[in-house]
């Protein structure tokens, strides 16, 4: 995708999450279901320590430590970072060399895309804590943040033995697009999915040991997609 698209993308979510987090204290402090321990408003003391963390490695262009959300209005705290954060999302040079978490090579592109995705799957979160309907993500984008995850997450995950590795290979389908394999040699299961299921399923937004097609060793495949697939 061009830089351009993340960036349409990434202002669309940030728009809404930041209707969503001047809710009320009370719909604030609802859990959110795909994140256990956390509430509305940790979701977005978590977005905002994400946002400037973000910021400030495409500023500096090497790694920075995260900051903490504050122990008290952290959706005012994310609110007051938005603009900031969006600003340099949206002056990045994609091609400059910046630290990133993901391979080579390392440009500021990345970053873009990640908060793209970030901002995404947290607005999804966020419908759902508010019992609002989840946003309208386009085709084009969600099989990219399906690659996202197959081709620098999961492998980023076994790589630091965050998650065990396959005895034999697994292919993830979406009916019309592209195909991804986890693990070596022949695949020895499949996994398929329409395209927002897929993308919600591999973020665990939705459970794709109940929607998914799954052929041949779905032991395998069920361990697969526990995963975890990403951080």
């Amino acid at each position: 995708m061009w830089p351009d698209c993340y960036l349409a993308e990434l202002t669309s979510s940030l728009e809404r999450l930041r209707a969503l987090a001047r809710q009320p204290d009370e719909v604030l402090a609802r859990s959110v279901p795909a994140c256990p321990g956390w509430t509305l408003v940790e979701l977005f003391g978590h977005l905002g320590s994400i946002e400037r963390w973000a910021a400030a490695v495409v500023r500096e262009g090497t790694f920075v430590d995260e900051p903490a959300p504050p122990a008290e209005g952290a959706a005012a705290w994310f609110l007051e970072g938005a603009d900031a954060f969006l600003g340099t999302m949206s002056a990045l040079d994609p091609e400059a060399q910046c630290w990133n978490f993901g391979p080579p090579p390392r440009t500021a592109g990345f970053w873009l895309r990640r908060q793209a995705h970030e901002h995404a799957i947290h607005l999804v979160d966020a419908c759902q804590a508010s019992d609002l309907e989840g946003p309208a993500l386009g085709e084009d984008f969600m099989l990219d943040g399906i690659d996202e995850v197959l081709a620098m997450f999961a492998p980023r995950q076994l790589r630091l033995e965050r998650m065990p590795h396959p005895e034999e290979a697994v292919t993830f389908h979406v009916p019309g697009g592209t195909s991804w394999a986890l693990g070596q040699g022949a695949a020895a299961a499949s996994v398929t999915a329409h395209v927002h299921g897929m993308y919600l399923g591999l973020w665990g937004r939705s459970n794709l040991a109940d929607t998914a097609i799954i052929e041949g060793d779905a032991a395998l495949a069920l361990r697969v997609l526990q995963g975890p697939l990403t951080p």
